[in-house]
């Protein structure tokens, strides 16, 4: 049986079920014109029954009003948000917002979810932002498919499905990124390192994999890689850390991009009787709350989401507009964040 959702009701067919033009069909919806009371109720009842909603785009179009676009990922709660329900996303949120209002466009965040669908069906948006979709992302199938403007944050993992062009993309650089972190731990005396990485079909998971790969076979090093489900979040970490750990003693580095993994192998480390640094280092990608109020702190990466954010809602703008000659934009160069957890040892 097909999942797709059923075709969207347009002001044609309210006035063919309402036996009215379609100019009295918005005449009706919109208070405007004169239409009597017999006939605006007949057209309400065809649109509650087709489940028609007013096209704000087009209107947008004629009136000059804001668009309405949508900011959401497709990373579970676990990961996306946190408990502190800071994070990536949000951090990349009050700076598209920002940046939105300037083009008179109004950004709604579509918060993380536990199995990280959103319920698209239930916004009425115009384009949107899809930050680190996965192969095979059902949100950005779904906005696909509705044909709407869509820019990811990151590049998306395969083309999409049904023939769809690839969204146009901000390049993070995920692989020059994770080599900078992994460089960083060798030149701190690192021998042995181990990553974790989620086992979503991302392109920066992909990416940082390749990466890994390389760095390992250039150092002479067995591979040491554990891949994780993101919703189990931060335990998912730990758990991945301490079988590593077990299996490995000699581990002496993590290289972990997600910081939520990142965290719980912290707390794995330290369960073993490990210590952070001496024993052995840990990186992450992320910037964030978690790599800052970690103890100790952890080195970390700036992806200047600042910067991303705001060439992400210019490319799309462009889009909204019909300008769709740019497909990829190259976001700036990321610049390691030392900190305790990966401090040279004596």
């Amino acid at each position: 049986m097909s999942t797709d959702p059923l075709p969207r009701a347009n002001i044609k067919d309210v006035a063919r079920e309402a036996g009215v033009s379609p100019t009295t069909v918005s005449h009706a919806l919109n208070a405007r014109g004169q239409v009597d009371a017999e006939t605006r109720a007949r057209v309400e009842r065809a649109a509650l029954k087709l489940g028609y909603r007013p096209n704000r785009n087009a209107q947008r179009l004629r009136t000059g009003e804001a668009h309405m676009i949508v900011l959401l990922s497709s990373m579970p709660f676990a990961v996306a948000g946190g408990p502190s329900r800071l994070g990536f996303m949000m951090e990349v949120a009050a700076v598209a917002a920002a940046a939105a209002l300037d083009r008179s466009l109004a950004l709604v965040l579509a918060p993380p979810m536990e199995t990280g669908r959103v319920p698209m069906e239930l916004l009425d948006v115009d384009g949107a932002l899809v930050i680190e979709p996965s192969a095979g992302d059902a949100n950005l199938d779904y906005l696909l498919r509705r044909g709407l403007p869509v820019v990811t944050i990151g590049k998306p993992a395969e083309d999409p499905a049904g023939g769809a062009a690839m969204p146009p993309y901000v390049d993070i650089h995920s692989g020059q990124t994770t080599r900078l972190l992994l460089d960083h731990l060798h030149a701190q005396g690192a021998r042995q390192v181990a990553m974790i990485l989620g086992s979503a079909q991302r392109n920066s998971y992909l990416e940082g994999r390749a990466a890994y790969l390389d760095f390992a076979n250039a150092h002479g090093q067995a591979p040491l890689l554990s891949l994780v489900d993101e919703v189990k979040g931060e335990n998912g970490g730990r758990e991945a850390a301490l079988a590593m750990l077990a299996a490995e003693p000699g581990i002496d580095a993590f290289c972990v991009p997600v910081d939520a993994f990142a965290t719980g192998a912290v707390a794995a480390i330290v369960e073993s009787g490990r210590r952070i640094p001496d024993d052995v280092m840990v990186a992450t990608r992320y910037d964030g709350v978690r790599a800052r109020t970690s103890v100790p702190p952890l080195t970390a990466v700036d992806l200047h989401l600042e910067e991303v954010s705001q060439q992400a809602i210019a490319l799309l703008f462009d889009h909204l507009r019909g300008d769709t000659a740019t497909r990829r934009v190259d976001g700036p160069a990321a610049q390691l964040v030392p900190r305790l957890s990966s401090a040279r040892r004596s």
